[in-house]
């Protein structure tokens, strides 16, 4: 009970946002499944009329379902930018493929003795079309209609990760932060559209024969206006545009406390790490956070703006373990003791670049980092695994799962399985938590602010000494969770504000301070 009503306390305190994110969600829904009706009932037309397109056009929808959403976002991004362009046009594609086909079969469908009828009694091509075939096929067609509704709902949660808004915003900000009422308040909605609209279309479909000429120019009055207002929307982008992940902007470490510090006022988008990156580097944002250790920064020539206000608190790497496992294997903690302070911020920096920029497997840039400091990297076991790592998604927490297993197959007789790519904070600590995985690396700022999440006066006390830090996270994971600190590995990364490098030094950029002044001069004219 006090979970349903800490929820509901959420929802009221944040009704405004979750009211916009359903609209926004619903308008992407609704654009892209117009344009996709408009598109793929025209083209399950022409395939009937002109058999030998069929298999190439059916060929295009079905390849374009199976590329993963995010892959198929980051190659629209350098096209088309960030933002609603993008996102509809992914969703229009994906929409694609149950309303073309059903188009075809249903139209294939129709008996052939009531088209030659109609020819019969004198109608024209295009009046069979529009008073035979496609009234007799609408059923079939209206069940992909209804289909490609369901796929885009779901897939349209995805597109928060390019700023395009939608209720994928608090799912994700809810999987970064370890916020569970966050989640709920995107999950719920975009299930109850989905339920909802469902509903509707099956009770139009159960009357699409007399429904069906309003409905369809409906349809396809709307997918052109909105096509039309798409194509020649202009570019409203801002003079300067911030990119950050939905991590970033709710930690209390990150953009919130950030803009007080500095009294910053940027323009914010939210989005994945990965394509972040990437819209930096294709010109779509200006700034955005990322890490002072990634390998990105050298590999797309980004310049890292000073802290001069010394805003972020320290973020040492430590392997994070499950106590049961310690206590069942204690030889790990003298495997893990070799690695303490063994890599610098440097050497980590340049193990990301060597993936990031070289190309170098995460696997290989580990074993090369372990041979040069002498570590044995020989041996590699296969079979039943005594012991689970994971990692989080982005290149320095594979390069650490890599490392971590080569020193324990190395050091120990165990055998180590990984489950790399954990999509947030939270999923990969529940999995520890919960036993699914035994061991990880983790970061004692994220360990403090987005795990243990203590009080205002709590953080203040420890949160800019690696030592304090160090010792409140390993006592308080002990006694909440038995799950254990192993000695840090030497690194800091903490977060970072970085630019392109020609833009910064372009407009004398060098630190947090400087952009801020450029900001507040670039208001003032």
């Amino acid at each position: 009970m006090n979970y349903l009503r800490e929820f509901f306390d959420f929802l009221r305190s944040h009704a405004a946002e979750v009211m916009h994110q359903t609209f926004e969600h619903l308008w992407l829904t609704l654009v892209s499944l117009s344009l996709s009706v408009m598109v793929g009932i025209g083209l399950g037309i022409l395939m009937v009329r002109y058999r030998r397109i069929a298999k190439p056009i059916l060929t295009f929808v079905n390849a374009v379902q199976t590329v993963p959403s995010i892959a198929l976002l980051g190659f629209l991004l350098p096209l088309l930018g960030i933002g609603t362009i993008p996102a509809i046009t992914a969703l229009f594609l994906y929409g694609l493929l149950p309303i073309v086909r059903n188009t075809y079969t249903g139209m294939l469908e129709v008996d052939p003795h009531t088209v030659e009828a109609a020819y019969g009694m004198g109608l024209t091509d295009r009046q069979v079309l529009s008073k035979v075939s496609l009234p007799l096929a609408m059923p079939v067609i209206f069940a992909g209609i209804r289909t490609a509704f369901v796929v885009n709902v779901g897939v349209a949660t995805l597109c928060a990760l390019i700023a395009a808004g939608g209720l994928g915003t608090f799912i994700f900000r809810g999987l970064t932060t370890n916020n569970s009422y966050m989640m709920l308040a995107g999950a719920l909605p975009a299930a109850l559209i989905a339920l909802v609209f469902d509903v509707i279309l099956s009770v139009l479909q159960r009357h699409i024969i007399r429904l069906f000429r309003p409905l369809l120019l409906g349809l396809f009055t709307l997918g052109l206006l909105l096509g039309s207002y798409y194509l020649f929307l202009p570019d409203g982008a801002p003079a300067f545009r911030a990119g950050f992940p939905s991590e970033f902007i709710e930690r209390g470490d990150g953009y919130i406390g950030l803009r007080d510090a500095y009294g910053l006022e940027l323009e914010v988008v939210e989005m994945e790490i990965g394509l972040m990156y990437q819209a930096l580097k294709n010109e779509k944002v200006d700034v955005i956070s990322g890490f002072s250790t990634d390998g990105r920064i050298g590999a797309y020539d980004l310049k890292v703006l000073e802290d001069d206000r010394r805003y972020f608190p320290p973020y040492h790497a430590a392997p994070l373990i499950r106590g049961q496992l310690l206590r069942q294997y204690p030889e790990l903690k003298a495997v893990f003791e070799d690695l303490h302070n063994a890599i610098s911020d440097e050497e980590m920096a340049r193990l990301n670049y060597r993936v990031d920029h070289d190309g170098l497997d995460a696997k290989d840039a580990a074993l090369e980092f372990l041979k040069g400091k002498g570590f044995a990297t020989g041996q590699q076991r296969e079979g039943k695994a005594d012991i689970v790592i994971g990692s989080k998604n982005f290149t320095e927490n594979f390069i650490l799962a890599e490392l971590f297993k080569a020193i324990i197959e190395n050091g120990t007789t165990l055998t180590v399985e990984l489950k790399l790519g954990f999509g947030g904070t939270k999923l990969i600590f529940d999995a520890l938590n919960n036993g699914d995985i035994d061991l990880y690396p983790e970061y004692t700022g994220t360990g403090l602010l987005v795990i243990l999440q203590p009080d205002a006066e709590q953080r203040e006390d420890v949160a800019y000494s690696k030592t304090a830090v160090l010792e409140y996270v390993s006592e308080n994971f002990k006694s909440r969770y038995d799950i254990v600190w192993l000695p840090e590995m030497g690194f800091n990364n903490t977060f970072a504000l970085m630019m392109r490098r020609s833009q910064a030094d372009s407009l004398g950029i060098s630190s947090i301070s400087d952009m801020n002044n450029y900001l507040i001069e670039q208001a003032s004219q």
